[in-house]
């Protein structure tokens, strides 16, 4: 079962990743990313979809032509975890951003 980030844990994923901003209403945390067409932004979700199956945690995303959103937080406690740092890590390094 994962566990709820402490205050002083989410302010050091936030600090982690400068490019993703926090919801707190949802605690959790969203990046906007942008690619020169749909295929590639297509191409990024089908390589986050298989990362975040491997480590079975899934984020909430959407699609529209070249940009793909993605909202991370952990459903099963409430907010964010480690588990949403991994998996934006993972991203960031897809995304040639870490």
């Amino acid at each position: 079962m994962a566990h709820k980030l402490g205050d002083e844990a989410r302010a050091a994923l936030l600090a982690r990743f400068p490019d993703w901003t926090h919801d707190p209403a949802r605690d959790a945390i969203q990046r906007r990313f942008q690619f020169a067409d749909f295929a590639q932004a297509f191409g990024f979700m089908a390589s986050v979809a298989i990362i975040a199956e491997k480590m079975d945690h899934h984020p909430e995303w959407s699609n529209v032509y070249n940009r793909v959103d993605i909202l991370l937080t952990t459903h099963d406690c409430d907010g964010l975890s480690e588990r949403d740092a991994r998996l934006a890590e993972a991203i960031e390094r897809l995304a040639g951003s870490a």
